[in-house]
């Protein structure tokens, strides 16, 4: 780190290794054990049916994330090809295909795992894309395991009652579906209580992110990455709620105390898109060295729902999965973004243009664009990719990011501004 300035742990991380390990040592006990049923879930996908069902939900996209992270998605992808997926079609997918195919997964060292667990079911979510259909249809073959899922209207302005309705009719037809495959029958009570649960996680990470509208902020989209991960994989648990208690019990404390997870905070970003998994690491050090805090993000706040608050709990489950930001239209997500902007007091909007994700990149059809020129906000688009590193140039990319960093510096120059008529003082 520059100057020698060295980064303040988060201490709650070291209990989120532990559960980590609990979760995924219980998803391969739950595939080794006949009296237990596995199924695999997309990430905004129905989970909160299959925990009320009793099945132990596993998600390949935190599998592909892995592969990412570890950066061995490049070794597995040519083998998806081979098997007939386009290599720029999404890299979580054909990286996932590609390990599966040579047998191989991060899990092994990780965990002293065989892998991921064999599913009974497989439930997918088209709110996000539609590669997960495909995605899942491929183990679905794969393992000889039935595939069930619903496909939500995409692209919405505002979300109707119809819109509620035609997709609460789709996860009502899930339920039976998997009741009539499974002989097992769902009690409302249940779904009920996991669903109290799930959305109460959701909302204490919701609280989480919050803080770092405090500067200095005390959380980054760097560390988001990493705790997000029970809001995702543990939705539907009371571990997941502990988990999210403790660590903004640990926030509020760094707010108080004024501690910032980037010491002496220049600016303040905002994230949109994917993470580029395969250089998180040399991305938040650059940013810690630039004094930089990303403070904010589309991606970590994906699974920050509204809290249930009792009543139909299919109903929350079909607003949540419908009202995302992923599933909106571009009127929508500009204003998301202005509102973000206020909200966390942003300098300036990093796009993350990912080659093999068009679904979650917003880069594309003009957006950053408009945000430049309708409201003179500063913002820099970067190339890569979520987990194939191919795509992204490091050295590029940090010089962009230090040019950026100057251009922010220059618009907060009280004699620049005067000059030019430019950024503000």
């Amino acid at each position: 780190m520059a100057g020698g300035t060295k980064r303040i742990e988060i201490q709650s991380q070291q209990r989120l290794k532990s559960l980590m390990r609990d979760y995924f040592l219980d998803l391969d006990a739950a595939a080794k054990d006949p009296a237990r049923r596995v199924a695999w879930c997309t990430s905004v996908g129905p989970c909160e049916i299959l925990v009320a069902l009793g099945f132990a939900t596993y998600f390949p996209e935190n599998h592909g994330a892995l592969l990412g992270a570890k950066r061995v998605s490049h070794h597995y992808i040519p083998h998806a090809v081979g098997a007939g997926y386009c290599a720029e079609s999404c890299s979580y997918t054909t990286a996932d295909i590609g390990a599966a195919l040579r047998k191989y997964s991060p899990l092994q060292e990780a965990y002293g795992i065989d892998g991921p667990p064999r599913p009974d079911v497989l439930c997918y979510n088209t709110n996000q894309c539609r590669e997960v259909q495909d995605w899942f249809q491929f183990f679905g073959k794969h393992h000889e395991s039935p595939v069930l899922g619903i496909c939500p209207p995409r692209y919405l302005g505002s979300v109707s009652v119809a819109h509620i309705a035609f997709v609460r009719t789709q996860l009502q037809q899930l339920v039976a579906d998997i009741e009539s495959r499974f002989h097992v029958k769902l009690d409302p009570a249940k779904l009920q209580e996991v669903v109290a649960l799930s959305s109460r996680a959701s909302a204490l990470w919701r609280r989480v992110l919050d803080t770092a509208r405090s500067s200095p902020s005390p959380i980054t989209f760097w560390d988001g990455l990493i705790h997000m991960a029970p809001v995702i994989l543990m939705r539907g648990s009371r571990v997941a709620i502990e988990y999210y208690e403790e660590l903004l019990r640990e926030m509020q404390g760094r707010v108080e105390s004024g501690i910032g997870a980037v010491p002496a905070e220049r600016f303040r970003l905002y994230w949109e898109g994917m993470p580029v998994w395969p250089r998180v690491r040399e991305l938040s050090e650059k940013c810690f060295d630039l004094k930089v805090s990303v403070v904010a993000s589309t991606y970590c706040n994906s699974w920050a729902f509204e809290e249930y608050d009792g009543g139909d709990p299919l109903e929350w489950m079909a607003r949540t999965s419908t009202e995302i930001f992923i599933n909106r239209d571009e009127v929508f997500k500009q204003s998301f973004l202005l509102e973000m902007r206020e909200r966390f007091a942003i300098d300036g909007f990093v796009f993350h243009n990912a080659r093999t994700c068009p679904n979650n990149t917003n880069s594309r059809f003009g957006l950053a664009q408009r945000l430049r020129d309708e409201h003179e906000l500063p913002v820099l688009v970067v190339d890569g990719d979520l987990s194939d590193g191919r795509f992204f140039s490091t050295a590029q990319t940090m010089t962009n990011l230090e040019a950026f960093v100057e251009q922010l510096a220059e618009l907060r120059t009280p004699s620049r501004a005067c000059v030019t008529g430019g950024g503000k003082p």
